[in-house]
């Protein structure tokens, strides 16, 4: 059964850049045909996906967040981390790391709570 945890700041500021690290036990991120999700949930909002990043290193990016979101990995650590430049108070949000097989999410983080405040 995998695990996965997410871990960063709480509290960062306006036009910084948003750094977080899901670490990954139980099962390799280089596993074939599993991608690894950013999810993120804005108070009183639902779930938006922000992008992944995929078995064989290829990333994937909301369309809205793209020009802002970069995704990447440390296979030495089985850990992938998700960078949001430039952020506002909109970017406060609850952030996921999850596991993603075809359409379905089936192993996530417990959630880290990010709030972009001065």
């Amino acid at each position: 059964q995998e695990q996965l945890q997410e871990s960063g700041p709480g509290l960062v500021k306006p036009s910084q850049t948003l750094s977080l690290t899901c670490t990954v036990s139980g099962g390799s991120i280089t596993t074939n045909y599993y991608y690894w999700s950013w999810i993120r949930q804005p108070p009183g909002k639902g779930l938006e996906w922000m992008g992944a990043i995929g078995y064989s290193g290829s990333t994937i990016y909301s369309p809205s967040l793209k020009s802002r979101t970069s995704i990447s990995r440390d296979t030495s650590k089985n850990q992938f981390t998700l960078q949001l430049s430039s952020v506002s108070p909109e970017d406060t949000a609850v952030y996921y790391c999850a596991r993603q097989y075809t359409s379905n999410f089936d192993a996530w983080g417990q959630g880290t709570q990010v709030t972009v405040s001065s």
